[in-house]
């Protein structure tokens, strides 16, 4: 009897034992506290566990458990200097905050930190490599991380997170089929995972497919363990409920993951977004304000301009302006490629010729959709009209890469093509754009639905629209 004891005691240790190592890799358990078996279960990870197990597996973190793990991290590496894993997984903490804060002092922290881990860590540090991709993502900087990327996959080609930031770098330098690679195998390597669901539903949205897009981040969402990673994935469904028009949907999903999440800015600022849409000003300007003040996005910064633009407060508009000038300024000087956001910025609301030349510049580094579109834009705004119509015509044909169905891409085609005279297409997008999303923009939306009345009905000497 005893004898049996002690077998099925060696069994149930080899179970434990089992387990813990299946979840040190697939959490990333930074600490195993000893366990004496018997009826009770294990103790739950810590904070700096939790946080850890999502920065190395690609899964969105709480904030809070995100700075127990770099304060852990930190007096680890104060006592090891020479522990190159640290390195890593503090190098794409700092990633992982800087992103979700918009604190650009993450950045410098995070290169030091990665680059320290591939001066002392293996010969082959596959998840230095992914961080510096990850990081470079965050300035913008997609060639980069396309290097990054690409030696981190070299370094471990059966690494999803590797390959899933791939796609990100080949997203921004406009190189579809790579995308479509990258996806394939991320899909392969760990299919049916939440993160990757959102991957995927990221990848869809951006090739058009919105029904698609829908259903991965509804399952990703579904499927999420924990509250931040669920919250990240509601307010991408978010995203794409306002992208197709449906307000009240998009504004369901940006308020549950603030309740999931109170941390998750993004979903505050969409709300703004969507409570604009639904004539709820005054909570607009609340939910943008509190988001720009906990989460300092430019970004942020523009939408709110823009708002208050369109209700006629033209110097609250210039003051966002201004502090969008000035957080971008913060943001190149710490590495971070924001041509785009100020080209978007001057082509409307300063200098069209600098939008131009700035846009030049990121299409000639990095030719993305969204440079696309800025850059056509920027030249109609200039009155080069005919070249205007070219980029524009790369950022909305499905032939030429254009698959994503933007009501702001083609609004922007539409008025174009009605400078040139080309008054049956003009009239097709400006209807295309209202038709996508008759709220894309306080500011835009509504000078799309003049245009289209100022064409009119078409005549009999149009062209075919």
């Amino acid at each position: 009897m005893e004898i049996e004891r002690g077998r099925r005691s060696r069994r149930r240790n080899r179970v434990l034992i089992a387990s813990v190592a299946g979840a040190a890799v697939l959490g990333g358990v930074l600490v195993l506290l000893p366990w004496d078996g018997g009826d009770a279960s294990p103790p739950a990870p810590g904070p700096a566990a939790l946080a850890r197990g999502a920065v190395t597996t690609g899964v969105p973190t709480a904030l809070p458990d995100l700075a127990v793990l770099i304060g852990d991290r930190e007096r680890h590496l104060r006592a090891h200097p020479l522990d190159g894993a640290s390195w890593a997984v503090l190098g794409a903490a700092y990633v992982e905050q800087g992103r979700r804060t918009a604190d650009m002092a993450n950045w410098a922290k995070a290169d030091k930190a990665l680059r320290t881990s591939l001066k002392v860590g293996a010969a082959r540090n596959p998840q230095a490599l992914e961080g510096l991709a990850a990081l470079a993502v965050a300035r913008r900087d997609f060639p980069a991380a396309k290097k990054w990327g690409e030696s981190a996959v070299k370094a471990a080609p059966k690494r999803w997170t590797a390959h899933a930031v791939l796609i990100d770098a080949y997203t921004g330098l406009g190189d579809d089929e790579a995308v479509g690679r990258a996806l394939e195998k991320v899909m392969k390597l760990r299919p049916g995972t939440p993160a990757v669901s959102a991957r995927a539903a990221a990848v869809y949205r951006d090739k058009g497919w919105r029904e698609d897009a829908a259903a991965r981040i509804s399952d990703a969402a579904a499927a999420a363990r924990a509250p931040a990673e669920r919250a990240a994935y509601l307010e991408q469904a978010g995203r794409l409920a306002f992208e197709r028009g449906d307000r009240e949907e998009a504004l369901r999903f940006f308020q549950e993951a603030l309740r999931t999440d109170p941390d998750q800015r993004a979903a505050q600022a969409g709300q703004g977004r969507v409570l604009a849409a639904l004539g709820r000003t005054t909570d607009a300007l609340s939910a943008y304000r509190a988001a720009l003040a906990k989460r300092p996005s430019p970004e942020y910064a523009l939408e709110l301009g823009e708002l208050y633009e369109s209700l006629g407060l033209d110097q609250a508009a210039r003051v966002q302006y201004d502090l969008l000038r000035e957080r971008v300024r913060g943001a190149e000087a710490a590495g971070v490629d924001e041509r785009l956001l100020l080209g978007r910025l001057e082509a409307d609301h300063g200098d069209p010729d600098r939008a131009v030349r700035l846009l030049r510049e990121e299409w000639g580094r990095q030719p993305g959709i969204a440079v696309a579109d800025a850059l056509g834009w920027a030249l109609h705004r200039t009155g080069a009209h005919e070249e205007a119509l070219e980029f524009a015509e790369i950022a909305t044909d499905g032939d030429k890469g254009g698959g994503v169905r933007s009501a702001l891409y083609v609004f922007h085609r539409g008025l174009i093509e009605r400078e040139l005279e080309r008054y049956g297409p003009a009239r097709r997008h400006l209807r295309e754009a209202l038709v996508i999303n008759p709220y894309f923009s306080p500011l835009w939306a509504a000078e799309a639905r003049r245009a289209l009345d100022e064409l009119g009905e078409p005549s009999v000497e149009d062209p075919p629209a």
